[in-house]
């Protein structure tokens, strides 16, 4: 390259490429390992960059700041290098990657969180909530939190309030987000299979197949948790009720280092006792009328002994 031409186009070294984009050297380096910026061209024994590279790199920046992956951006790239429109793709991928719940984050100072659970300080609750998600770290507030979840919060506080301890809280969150997740993996492999493999023949899609597919993603989106929503109310229902009926059955008290000890009646003792006081009251009456006979022997036991004793 002529000099005229060189002075017509910019070249950097890699430090002066990262002075004038803002990244560090590092990133750099890193973004051309993972083919995200293309290789420098070679000059005896340096590596010169050119203005191609500095557009790149505050395209990826700026991507970012709009919230994409790195794995997003370098299929964005693909399809931008390819000659294909961007409109369709990015579309796509800012439905993916936009927010899946209505709910927006809110903030929550230290010392209404202390307040909420139990009003002393907890450091160690307050990081497994960090590490779970729950709470957000605010650069240059310590005493401020992001919350991403107003309402996981909300629930964390109604069973603590309850007399849940917080490490019984944690420990379900724990369990309970690992089978959400296989929910989430399950749903999205069905419908891939069912409804976006046409769509994926290509990689990266036209911008016509991505427009399409970010449409579908619009109206799938709600799908999830809607059928989630609707089977968790039934197994609610169906789980509750028999849980109800096993902790409302007419067990003995436990003796002392025993099991509970479930006690069969006849079916014509239990249509007798439907009959006197509705089948809504059969346990609470059982229990009582055991309660009192238990009781009666035992005033009898003690009359008796009273009499010996004379």
């Amino acid at each position: 390259m002529h000099s005229s031409e060189r002075a017509a186009h910019p070249e950097y070294r890699i430090e002066d490429l990262a002075h004038h984009s803002g990244a560090t050297v590092r990133t750099i380096r890193a973004y051309q390992d993972r083919g995200l910026l293309p290789r420098p061209e070679r000059r005896g024994r340096s590596n010169v960059y050119g203005d191609t590279h500095l557009a790149r790199l505050r395209q990826i920046a700026d991507l970012l700041d709009r919230g994409y992956t790195l794995a997003s951006i370098k299929e964005l790239l693909e399809a931008w290098d390819a000659g294909r429109g961007l409109g369709g793709v990015l579309g796509l991928v800012a439905e993916v990657d936009g927010p899946w719940t209505d709910e927006e984050a809110d903030r929550i100072s230290r010392a209404e969180l202390d307040a909420r659970f139990g009003g002393r300080p907890d450091e160690d609750a307050v990081q497994e909530a960090i590490e779970l998600g729950v709470l957000e770290r605010i650069p240059d507030r310590d005493t401020e939190y992001l919350v991403p979840s107003p309402q996981e919060l909300a629930v964390a506080a109604e069973l603590y309030a309850a007399g849940v301890p917080l490490a019984a809280i944690t420990g379900h969150l724990r369990e309970l987000r690992g089978q959400v997740e296989h929910i989430a993996s399950r749903f999205l492999e069905f419908t891939t299979e069912h409804v976006f493999a046409r769509y994926l023949e290509h990689r990266p899609p036209t911008d016509a197949d991505a427009t399409e597919a970010a449409t579908l993603v619009r109206r799938l989106r709600p799908l999830a948790q809607q059928t989630v929503d609707a089977e968790l109310a039934r197994a609610m229902r169906l789980f509750a009720t028999r849980h109800l009926q096993q902790h409302l059955a007419a067990d003995t008290p436990l003796p002392k280092g025993g099991e509970p000890l479930s006690v069969a009646l006849p079916p014509e003792t239990i249509r007798a006792v439907q009959r006197l006081v509705g089948p809504q009251n059969v346990s609470a009456f059982i229990a009582a009328a055991t309660e009192r006979e238990v009781q009666k022997r035992t005033l009898d036991t003690l009359t008796s002994n009273s009499n010996n004793d004379t």
